[in-house]
């Protein structure tokens, strides 16, 4: 089955938007443009499980699965299969305890996830260039530098003042990365209005496929 990144917005985004929503019902002070990349991948996790997908955090990179001692090698933020199937474990493959369905890394799809806000609690967010330029191309390097890795992609999520200034930003990224000869393709961007509460009042949603993503 082949792997979609329009679907994979798709669902973060109905996931993302139903979060949005509860908070406001709640009339929550914040609302989900305050949490931090580690707060976000809860609400990521659930949005791609209702999604039909399975779904695997935390999960070392294929090159560093044959390792033994299971502390040891990078890691990518999520791993989605198909059908809810479980990543299958490289150390047993073969063995008499592979006896259950299971997806293979190769058929899998590696999502790396990076969430950066123009706005915090206490005001415009000043390292919010930055964050989008030198952290989240290290994501991209770790993917493409895995020869294993058939599937993957980046997940892009910005809380900005308004659709503009994230389409803007998304867009000059890009841009970027092609001019640096970077394995990134077009994006598939959505995106939803949210209450602004401490300066940011549009959710833009990315998803970049690298190396057959």
């Amino acid at each position: 089955m082949p792997w979609s990144t329009s679907d994979i917005a798709d669902a973060v985004e109905a996931g993302l938007k139903k979060c949005a929503h509860e908070a406001d019902l709640e009339q929550a002070v914040y609302g989900i443009d305050v949490l931090d990349e580690l707060g976000l991948h809860p609400l990521i996790e659930l949005a791609m499980s209702d999604g039909g997908y399975g779904v695997w955090r935390e999960q070392r990179y294929p090159d560093d699965r044959q390792k033994t001692r299971r502390s040891e090698g990078l890691r990518c933020d999520m791993v989605l299969t198909h059908d809810g199937l479980p990543l299958r474990d490289p150390l047993i493959k073969g063995t008499l305890f592979d006896d259950q369905p299971a997806a293979d890394p190769e058929a899998s799809y590696w999502l790396e996830v990076k969430a950066v806000s123009q706005f915090e609690t206490s005001g415009p967010f000043p390292r919010y260039s930055a964050e989008l330029l030198s952290p989240v191309v290290k994501d991209i390097k770790k993917i493409w530098s895995d020869g294993s890795i058939r599937h993957g992609g980046l997940l892009l999520i910005l809380f900005t003042a308004s659709q503009e200034i994230a389409e803007h930003d998304l867009a000059t990224w890009h841009t970027r990365c092609l001019d640096k000869n970077y394995p990134v393709g077009p994006p598939a961007v959505r995106g939803f209005d949210i209450n602004d509460r401490i300066g940011n009042a549009w959710c833009a949603i990315a998803v970049f496929g690298i190396r057959g993503g």
